[in-house]
């Protein structure tokens, strides 16, 4: 069994209880890295997570609230002796940049440091990226203001799935691949060009006749917590929840 873990559940203004969205999915064969910002190894430890049993690291698009933590990631793991690859996934666009970032910091000149692979992803939909014994991960493009990715993970063999819409707008990329989900993990950072609000949130998971609906990547704070909530509950028809830190997820 697969469990997605929740690491930060914030939009671009983080808080001491709430970091920048980006998550892990940890099974059997090890865990994927989606997206990677702030101090990552001070949280993936309260998460439980070793850093060694990180074997790939899915970008959705190349803002600094998905992957700014990038290069810390990368130190940590040479720090404390990395040997095997890992392997860094995301649109040309985003792993371009990527690859400029670390060769800023020179990280790939440090004295044996581990082998990074970077597979580039088209920008097509139902793209699989991993296909392992637990899961399957696949990506679709969506519409924010740079190239980015959506991912849908599907449990082997019952094919229960959990969708992240990442950053962007309803746009039918995301009505396909949200359809049907038991889980929907929908951005509702508000009314901006490349963003979905909760209401929006709340018509897209009734549509696509998710059954669980958990608002992601939110601005912060009690009264608008609130608001979201009765704003997606009243299209949705059914409980909606705020994403929290840590919070996980059973595929």
């Amino acid at each position: 069994m697969a469990n997605l873990i929740l690491l930060g559940t914030a939009a671009a203004i983080p808080d001491s209880e709430h970091e920048n969205t980006y998550m892990a999915l940890v099974a059997k064969q090890g865990t994927v890295l989606i997206d990677c910002v702030g101090t990552p190894p001070v949280r993936l430890a309260e998460a439980g997570i070793p850093l060694d049993s990180i074997t790939d690291l899915l970008v959705t698009h190349f803002h600094p609230d998905h992957v700014s933590g990038v290069p810390l990631l990368l130190m940590n793991m040479w720090l404390q002796g990395r040997k095997t690859p890992l392997t860094i996934h995301g649109l040309k666009h985003c792993l371009d940049r990527v690859l400029r970032m670390i060769e800023d910091y020179a990280c790939l000149t440090w004295p044996d440091f581990f082998e990074v692979i970077f597979n580039v992803l088209p920008e097509e939909e139902g793209v699989v990226v991993l296909e392992k014994e637990d899961f399957r991960l696949a990506t679709s493009p969506m519409v924010h203001l740079i190239p980015t990715i959506g991912i849908r993970i599907e449990s082997r063999p019952d094919g229960r799935a959990i969708v992240y819409s990442c950053d962007t707008e309803i746009c039918d990329a995301l009505r396909h691949m949200a359809k049907g989900a038991d889980v929907l993990l929908q951005e509702a950072a508000g009314d901006s060009p490349g963003h979905t609000t909760a209401a929006q949130a709340g018509t897209l998971g009734r549509q696509a006749g998710v059954k669980r609906l958990l608002l992601i990547h939110y601005p912060l704070g009690e009264e608008i917590g609130r608001q979201m909530i009765a704003d997606a509950e009243a299209n949705f028809g059914a409980p909606v929840e705020l994403a929290t830190d840590l919070m996980t997820i059973e595929l």
